[in-house]
């Protein structure tokens, strides 16, 4: 395109006698190459980050819980806190943390937007692998192998959640990554999983329950914030006014923050504040224990008042087979 460029009231000629022609060149291009877009990650100062890590704190704290209540329990009972646990740090932990970081994420004069399958989908993947990680674990031998294999599935899952939840973003420019901060990304990401997994299987008090969360929220917030200094944006090759004209402006696809991801981060708050209700009014591993022990003691003194009805008694050498732990 072509501007001309004279004094004002003179008669236009064919040529460029007083006024010559500058071509208008697009601001962001040079040489035909696009350039890199500067992104703001705090665009609302330290309230996504501060928000974020808090979330991701309740998230492993809940879900740690989970897994402390798992440990005195056997078969689907254990189960189903294990189930429970990767839900509070798959989608709370880590995918709220997220997402609530990405809400102060901009691109200055860009509308961002996200697909809504893409997003949810993240969320699963983030669930699904914290759980794998937490049944190879809580339903094995306590080894270290078990432990690392545990943890590298948990951490490449939740570098898969993040990448994808990142995919899931719509706009008119491009995305790109650091391939080096990318890798960092994933061994922290692998790193975090593995001590989750560590003080799931080791940790029970509650003290030593709070310290590990606060652990783990600063590896995942760690882990996204490495992955979005990897992040590149680059320019889109700026439309012809004619091509902006018959489209009505450069749109996005997708639901934006407000429609979509708001809503849905309030949906997981409140299921978050539910599994804090089930695991108060849950009791404790060292009740839990006690019952069992309790009920061991029963079933032991019933078997004695049966064996006391029998004419003949019980056989020789009777409580000698029964273990000192019995009582």
């Amino acid at each position: 395109m072509h501007a001309y460029i004279g004094a004002p009231g003179r008669r236009r000629g064919r040529g460029p006698s007083r006024g010559c022609y500058h071509q208008v060149r697009p601001l962001h291009c040079h040489m035909g190459v696009a350039s890199v877009v500067t992104v703001h990650n705090f665009s609302y100062g330290l309230l996504n980050p501060a928000l974020g890590y808090a979330m991701s704190c309740v998230g492993s704290f809940l879900g740690l819980r989970c897994v402390t209540l798992a440990r005195a329990y056997d078969g689907f009972a254990r189960a189903r806190w294990l189930s429970l646990a990767a839900v509070s740090i798959g989608a709370t932990g880590i995918w709220a943390m997220h997402f609530i970081a990405m809400l102060g994420f901009t691109i200055p004069g860009q509308q961002i937007g996200y697909n809504v399958p893409m997003t949810v989908a993240s969320m699963l993947v983030a669930v699904a692998v914290v759980g794998a990680g937490l049944f190879i674990v809580g339903f094995g031998d306590g080894s270290w192998s078990r432990l690392v294999t545990g943890g590298v599935i948990v951490g490449v899952g939740v570098a898969a959640m993040h990448y994808l939840g990142m995919a899931a973003m719509s706009m008119t420019d491009s995305m790109s990554y650091n391939l080096p901060l990318l890798a960092l990304s994933v061994v922290i990401a692998i790193v975090a999983g593995t001590a989750a997994l560590w003080a799931g299987t080791r940790v029970s008090r509650t003290g030593a329950t709070v310290g590990a969360a606060l652990i783990m929220g600063v590896a995942v917030s760690g882990m996204h914030y490495t992955g979005m200094a990897a992040l590149q944006i680059h320019r889109a090759p700026m439309p012809s006014m004619a091509a902006m004209a018959s489209s009505g402006g450069a749109t996005v696809s997708g639901a934006t923050a407000a429609v979509f991801l708001i809503p849905l981060l309030l949906v997981i708050s409140i299921a978050t504040f539910a599994v804090t209700l089930t695991i108060t009014m849950a009791p404790g591993e060292d009740e839990i224990q006690a019952d069992a022990e309790m009920q061991r003691r029963m079933e032991y003194l019933q078997q004695r008042r049966d064996w006391s009805q029998v004419p003949s008694g019980p056989p020789p050498g009777w409580d000698e087979a029964i273990p000192e732990d019995r009582f």
